[in-house]
């Protein structure tokens, strides 16, 4: 972000400014101490558990430069040695202020939502618009209510164009969110079972992820995925227009995939052209994933062959898929998060990648999927039978994938009660070429296995 003066942040956001202004200038704004760096912005919000309030002088030790808070008495108090920005409330401080900025902002914008691949493809697509734009990009997973605001507080007036997700929960979260970011293109990734405890149905999710697309003006896009059963429905409320890409058919298809020790090899196939293309991770939805992402470059300016080299070069946060070797034995890291169809997707990555040893598949619990979670653990452990050698569920949860895939048919089931007994049995289990795929929902810890490893 551009400095800004105490002053214009003040007029921007609601606030008043108590204490003296020190005409310092501010590019960073932070909710959290445990992050804050000399000269921050501190903005203390809200929380079901915490008073972000409380933690203001705390900010202040650590090198706040201001804070901007919602409690008269705590903003009064640290405002006779410090300048404190007063508000009524701070998230909608927050968002004012963020909305206030975003009007600046001359960039193009690229709004990603979908049940899963959300970050994956916010990679790719910053990698592919990176080939030609200055881009901002979506830090960590900052998809959210407070996230968003932060995320677009960012971004400098230098750049070009933004990726930023936009996630949920909830119904009625998407719509706000999109007419903050004001996207001129979007991409949808997928709609599927995750968060469905709260949206009760797919068809439910489709309406509330579909908000994305329907921000976005007639003079943009929305990129969707051919293969998904609710593109249609989404499609049919988009006043841009309507690009869909796949393995199988759309109007950009990834074909001949090949699975090496690098990643992933594919050939593009777009308007009668060829154009060979890969990915330095592997799985079919990756692929998926990295053709989103290259349809939204086309929509924003940049030629398929400049995409497909900045493509190349983009590399995924750790925790998705990502690739560690443990005494010899092949690791799959793909622990940063887990619903019943990135289980899937992940299972069959695990046959697909190539190597003559076994396939082994730790997995942990789903989160949020109140009554389908019968059926999504079902689903997991039936794929697992069929694409796993040895599989091990971790946690209490998890052993409804272990029944499941016990019934399918597969002989080498463990189940096990934490991520160190996991990790004692497969420094009996796996050997030395073998290949092993672990994932779980954020909430199971699953990353923790590779601590107990290599201890």
């Amino acid at each position: 972000m551009d400095p800004l003066p105490l002053n214009e942040i003040a007029a921007m956001s609601g606030a008043k400014l108590l204490g003296r202004d020190t005409g310092a200038t501010f590019t960073r704004f932070n909710k959290d101490t445990r992050t804050i760096k000399p000269g921050d912005l501190y903005i203390g919000l809200r929380g079901e558990k915490f008073d972000g309030n409380e933690f203001a002088a705390r900010a202040f030790e650590l090198g706040a430069g201001a804070a901007l808070l919602d409690s008269p008495v705590v903003a009064e108090k640290l405002a006779e040695s410090q300048p404190v920005l007063l508000v009524e409330d701070s998230l909608k401080a927050l968002t004012l202020l963020a909305a206030a900025w975003r009007s600046r902002l001359k960039l193009i914008v690229l709004g990603i939502t979908g049940s899963s691949g959300k970050t994956s493809t916010k990679e790719f697509a910053a990698a592919v618009l990176g080939s030609k734009y200055r881009v901002v990009k979506t830090e960590g997973n900052l998809n959210n209510h407070i996230g968003v605001p932060l995320s677009i507080l960012t971004a400098g007036t230098d750049a070009e164009a933004a990726v930023w997700e936009v996630g949920m929960n909830h119904p009625g979260e998407i719509a706000p969110l999109a007419a903050l970011i004001q996207p001129a293109c979007a991409i949808i990734t997928n709609i599927g079972t995750a968060h469905i405890e709260y949206m009760k149905t797919r068809e439910a999710i489709a309406l509330e992820k579909g908000m994305l697309a329907e921000a976005v003006p007639a003079t943009g896009s929305v990129i969707l995925p051919a293969e998904d059963d609710q593109s249609d429905s989404i499609a049919a409320r988009c006043h841009a227009k309507v690009v869909r890409t796949g393995i199988s058919h759309g109007d950009l298809i990834a074909s001949d995939l090949e699975s090496t020790t690098e990643g992933t090899r594919f050939t593009i196939l777009h308007n009668g052209i060829k154009v060979p293309a890969s990915i330095g991770v592997h799985g079919t939805h990756m692929v998926q994933n990295a053709l989103l992402a290259l349809a939204a470059g086309l929509e924003m300016g940049v030629p398929l062959e400049k995409g497909v080299k900045g493509l190349a070069k983009a590399r995924l946060v750790g925790g998705r898929l990502e690739q560690k070797t443990i005494a010899g034995v092949i690791y799959l890291d793909d622990t940063y998060n887990a619903n019943p169809e990135s289980m899937v997707a992940a299972l069959n990555t695990l046959r697909l990648v190539p190597g003559s040893g076994r396939r082994i598949a730790v997995l942990g619990k789903m989160g949020e999927l109140g009554e389908h979670a019968a059926d999504g653990y079902r689903r997991t452990g039936e794929a697992a039978a069929k694409l796993a050698d040895i599989l091990l569920t971790v946690g209490s949860e998890a052993t409804s994938i272990a029944t499941a895939a016990r019934a399918a048919g597969l002989g080498r089931v463990h189940d096990v009660e934490d991520t160190a007994a996991a990790a004692r049995m497969l420094s009996q289990l796996a050997r030395p070429g073998d290949l092993v795929l672990v994932k779980g929902s954020r909430s199971a810890r699953m990353e923790t296995l590779f601590e107990h490893l290599r201890n």
